[in-house]
């Protein structure tokens, strides 16, 4: 019996359809304890792990193998001085090393904060000084130890450093730490409602919000891994996802794990999808899930025949219905998108191939109450459009949504207003039941599955001295779903010219995280503006369209 069922009650239709969702929850669950540890003792040769890597490489590690190391470091951690309740930073790529360094830190307690190995010095500098991290484990991969010795010369912050497979001056090689280390490790006393896990998410008018989950995070994930991926006991799902981003947490651990299946995990850091592909036939993937940006390169390159595929689900931004056409007609799977938050575990999703329609959310899912509203909090009609909101089933928190900002009480309640969630995200709903999504009431631009704050990148401009004023707009891009533009009033003494169009993308996709980089420029006389003096981007995108 896979041990997700000892944590839920479920009730699903004649087809198995999810109709009803409940969670049981012990006061003291953690992850690290009552599941990996709890399978590896019923099932210690169970396949939790399936990795390979552009140069050949491959590990298959069982799920007494993810107990054994995660043991080690765990008390490596601890040996150290690392404790509950501290922050340890995580920017380990798609290394294997990963999920042995997240699971230790949940059974220590310790707060794991994952970041990308595509920030830059100045991203890192921001995120060390907001969480007062006590360590950073990295990898010694595309200059990232570098980039953090940098980062703390600009800090007061002194954590403890550790590399992974590498020796690194200033670094302590983990690798080499971890197999000295003793795998006997005894229980920790944590929390249910402890904090575990604290994502950066971009925000609109100001730097990245710190979004914190407790300990009963992964169980909201049953959902997300079973009804929508349609992960399978003993099967094998890949979700394409950097360890970095929350998407790594809603395909390539916690639910998966829970429900019995394997992750696959293909390290690499230029996407070729071929080799993607290679990587799902050869090791015989049952379930994937990817970003749009994904599915649009198959469908640029030809869509190769995939004969261990079950299911293929989708999230992120919106998916054009020619890709979905086209991925349906080579596959035969109908691709499943779905919805949800940094702030949340899945909220909505095509949970039924056979009703799935391109381009609708879906519906929500029966673990959560969701509602569209209207500005004022009434309920809004059939066919128009209102904010997606949850109310709480009972009085209080609910699994699956965060439980604060980092340091940020006032914008917390403010999406937590009146005892409601709301997720700032505009929906209407058909007739059938189906949601739509509409757009954000604010300004995250959702470029090639990344989610990015304008302020990040406008602040980055307003640095370059022809730059009078300036904001910064997502865009319909048909390979990415939106494009990062800038629209820009220039200083006295500036025209525009293409050569200082060139000489400003250069300046600031030098001081941008690749994802972030501007791909068009625009020079105006005048930026639209409210009565009270702010730029009006909603004007501004509908010049651009």
């Amino acid at each position: 019996m896979s041990v997700y069922r000892q944590f839920c009650h479920e009730t699903t239709d004649e087809n198995g359809n999810i109709k009803d969702f409940t969670l049981n929850i012990p006061e003291n669950f953690n992850f690290g304890y009552d599941v990996v540890d709890e399978i590896a003792k019923t099932s210690p040769n169970k396949r939790a792990l399936v990795w390979c890597n552009t140069e050949n490489e491959e590990h298959i590690f069982t799920f007494s193998d993810v107990k054994k190391y995660s043991n080690k470091m765990a008390n490596v951690f601890t040996d150290s001085g690392i404790c509950k309740g501290d922050r340890v930073m995580l920017i380990l790529k798609r290394h294997y090393e990963y999920w042995f360094a997240a699971i230790a830190l949940h059974k220590i307690g310790a707060v794991m904060i994952p970041a990308t190995h595509m920030l830059t010095v100045n991203d890192l500098v921001y995120r060390i000084n907001a969480s007062k991290i006590k360590a950073v484990i990295c990898t010694s991969q595309n200059e990232v130890p570098q980039k953090i010795m940098s980062a703390l010369n600009q800090t007061t912050i002194r954590p403890k450093l550790w590399c992974v497979q590498a020796n690194i001056d200033g670094f302590e090689n983990l690798t080499e730490k971890t197999e000295a280390a003793s795998e006997d490790l005894l229980r920790v006393k944590t929390s249910s409602n402890d904090p575990m896990i604290l994502y950066f998410t971009s925000g609109t008018t100001g730097y990245p919000k710190g979004v914190i989950h407790d300990f009963t995070y992964p169980l909201a994930h049953i959902v997300t891994a079973k009804y929508w991926q349609h992960a399978e006991d003993n099967g094998l799902h890949f979700t394409v996802a950097e360890t970095g981003w929350a998407k790594a947490s809603w395909g390539k651990i916690y639910g998966q794990w829970l429900i019995g299946s394997a992750v696959m995990v293909y390290d690499f850091d230029n996407f070729d999808p071929k080799q993607l592909t290679n990587v799902i036939n050869k090791y015989g993937v049952t379930s994937f899930c990817a970003p749009p940006t994904v599915y649009r390169y198959l469908a640029r390159k030809g869509i190769p025949n995939m004969p261990s595929l079950k299911h293929a689900s989708t999230a992120g931004e919106l998916l054009s219905p020619d890709v979905f056409r086209k991925f349906t007609e080579r596959t035969g799977l109908t691709l499943c998108e779905g919805y949800g938050q940094t702030e949340t575990a899945l909220l909505m999703a095509n949970f039924n191939e056979n009703s799935a329609v391109a381009g609708s959310m879906g519906t929500p899912s029966p673990f959560y109450n969701i509602e569209l509203r209207g500005k004022n909090g009434e309920s809004v009609e059939v066919g128009e459009i209102g904010e997606v909101v949850i109310i709480p089933k009972e009085k209080g928190k609910q699994a699956g949504i965060f439980i604060s900002y980092l340091d940020n009480e006032s914008q917390y309640n403010y999406v937590w207003r009146n005892g409601v969630y709301h997720t700032g995200d505009a929906a209407y709903k058909d007739e059938n039941g189906r949601f739509w999504f509409h757009g954000r009431f604010d300004d995250i631009i959702k470029t090639g599955g990344f989610r990015v704050g304008p302020y990040e990148v406008e602040n980055v401009l307003a640095e370059h001295p022809a730059v009078a004023e300036c904001s910064v707009i997502g865009v319909p891009d048909t390979l990415r779903g939106q494009a990062i533009k800038a629209v820009i009033r220039l200083g006295k003494g500036f025209t525009p010219t293409k050569e200082l169009e060139l000489e400003i993308k250069e300046f600031c996709n030098h001081r941008l995280a690749e994802y972030k980089w501007i791909r068009l420029i625009e020079f105006v006389a005048e930026m639209p503006k409210t009565i009270s003096g702010k730029i009006q981007k909603t004007v501004l995108r509908e010049q651009s369209k």
